[in-house]
């Protein structure tokens, strides 16, 4: 009998510009579970920033040569701190760019893959930012500006946003339960996947009294995991292949 065809799911890799243990890590997964796969999907937050994909930084191009050499379908999906990967890298790099809210069809049934930064409705501060820059005229103007002034502004947000997260409550950066609810009910799907929150787990909870599940996946700079999916359902595993330690409690509101 021949085994379902699984699927690997990974975010947050946090990729610098120079290459460093996260990327050697990364091109070791991909030589290795990547390669069984049927399809491997990365959703956002790939690199810790994306100036325009005239930059060339050396772990991107470098992660670009390995992705096209993948025998593997790759998806890739926008997140908070790559949003401006565009089609010439995407081409280089032998991926297809995904829409916001992805509906895949997979073993175990159809799900929505997220990056998940759209769904933490309570941070006001990132919702407005994330409005602002998400705009086809910002980014036009953004790229239009010289390389070291991309940089710059990029190093500059980063900062921002370290100093901010540390100051700000733990559940305003989670997602925010009628957010999950209301994207899961309007695409009629019980299977939501997303990164972003740095908060691994697989949560079981109700919308309209239907069975449902989040898997969230893990941040590559503080321990690198992913999610495998097949027919007997999801598994979120280390890069050795052990199950991840997750946190199983079920979010406020999603019980």
């Amino acid at each position: 009998m021949t085994a379902a065809p699984k699927v690997l799911i990974v975010s947050d890799l946090h990729l610098d510009r120079d290459p460093g243990p996260t990327l050697s890590k990364f091109l070791q997964f991909l030589d290795g579970p990547a390669r069984d796969a049927a399809a491997l999907y990365i959703l956002g937050d790939l690199f810790e920033y994306w100036v325009g994909d005239d930059a060339g930084f050396p772990a991107g191009e470098r992660l670009a040569d390995a992705l096209a050499e993948l025998p593997v379908p790759v998806t890739f999906q926008h997140g908070n701190r790559d949003f401006l990967l565009g089609a010439d890298y995407a081409e280089r790099a032998g991926v297809k760019l995904a829409p916001e809210v992805l509906p895949v069809e997979l073993a175990i049934g159809g799900a929505l893959l997220m990056h998940g930064d759209s769904l933490c409705t309570a941070d006001v501060e990132h919702m407005r930012f994330r409005a602002l820059v998400r705009d086809a005229e910002w980014q036009r103007g953004f790229l239009a500006r010289p390389l070291a002034e991309r940089i710059a502004e990029a190093e500059r947000v980063r900062a921002i946003s370290r100093e901010a997260g540390q100051m700000k409550a733990s559940d305003i950066m989670d997602v925010h339960p009628e957010a999950v609810a209301e994207v899961l009910r309007s695409h009629g799907r019980s299977l939501l996947i997303h990164g972003h929150t740095h908060r691994p787990a697989i949560h079981h909870f109700q919308v309209d009294g239907r069975p449902c599940m989040r898997c969230v996946l893990p941040s590559w700079d503080e321990l690198p995991g992913y999610l495998e999916l097949d027919a007997d359902g999801p598994r979120l595993l280390t890069l050795d292949g052990r199950n991840y330690p997750v946190n199983s409690g079920l979010p406020a509101g999603l019980a």
